[in-house]
């Protein structure tokens, strides 16, 4: 079981989060593109490095139809119904991050029950300034989106920066002065920065998924769902994701096609 399922008490998971090394280093044969080994020796094929995959795979053979994953509706995080603007979102999780970070690292400080609930879907984000952040163009320095030679992307990273930055001065600068909110470590203590929610963001805009709300309404509502977002994009995928955001819901990961073993979902 993967420590969210732990936490939340849900049931079993046939997937696996590749971070578990032991796991995943099963489906690496070790073998380097070149065929040499790191050391420049010849290998004897006990090479155990994991492969560089962030994501999910499966370590069972999933039938067409079956269910790859199940998510109770109650242990995703509504961050409120959809629109154009992913910032206003990114502020609500860079704000419960915050909190989560403060509580976590101080022995004075009490938690809410909705950081409590989250610190385990929190902790497996990826950090600030981490590698898979930086890769994305919203980190990239002008001179990076120029050399990409796309206007589109360029226009609307920098689109998304200037949001960001609204965002940040209307939404962040004021708690931040007057209530003590968005600090990011209680040792320094240390403010939040208009990167920290560029990057939060970034979480909204990879991560987030758009799951229509009850039967009997039109709303439509921003998801993040614990080990569903980890599934990475592809646009020809064959798996369904079905499911509504209403109380005693379930979101599903529904296989559109057989998954080997190994296979990524």
């Amino acid at each position: 079981q993967c420590a969210f399922h732990v936490a939340r008490n849900c049931g079993p998971c046939i997937i696996h989060i590749s971070r578990f090394d032991e796991e995943i280093s099963q489906f690496d044969d070790g073998d380097d593109d070149d065929g040499d080994d790191d050391d420049g020796e010849d290998g004897d094929g006990d090479d155990t490095t994991a492969p560089k995959l962030r994501g999910i795979v499966a370590l069972q053979k999933i039938p067409k139809g079956d269910v790859i994953i199940e998510i109770p509706y109650e242990a995703a995080w509504n961050l409120g119904q959809e629109n154009n603007d992913p910032t206003l979102p990114g502020s609500v999780v860079l704000r419960e991050y915050c909190r989560w970070r403060t509580t976590t690292k101080s022995s004075s400080s009490k938690s809410s029950s909705s950081t409590v609930a989250l610190g385990p879907y929190l902790e497996m984000l990826p950090p600030f300034q981490s590698p898979d952040v930086l890769g994305s163009t919203d980190f990239f320095s002008d001179e990076a989106l120029a050399t990409l030679q796309s206007p589109q992307i360029q226009e609307e990273t920098l689109a998304r920066r200037g949001k960001t930055q609204q965002r940040y001065s209307t939404d962040v600068v004021q708690p931040l002065t007057t209530e003590g909110a968005y600090q990011w470590d209680t040792e320094s203590p240390i403010a939040t920065t208009e990167q920290h929610l560029r990057w939060a963001t970034w979480l909204i805009t990879s991560r987030v998924l758009t799951v229509q709300g009850s039967a009997e309404s039109n709303d439509n509502f921003r998801l993040m769902i614990p080990l569903i977002d980890m599934c990475n994009h592809d646009r020809d995928s064959p798996h369904i994701l079905t499911g509504r955001a209403e109380k005693g819901g379930t979101l599903k990961v529904i296989a559109g096609k057989t998954v080997e073993v190994g296979e990524q979902v």
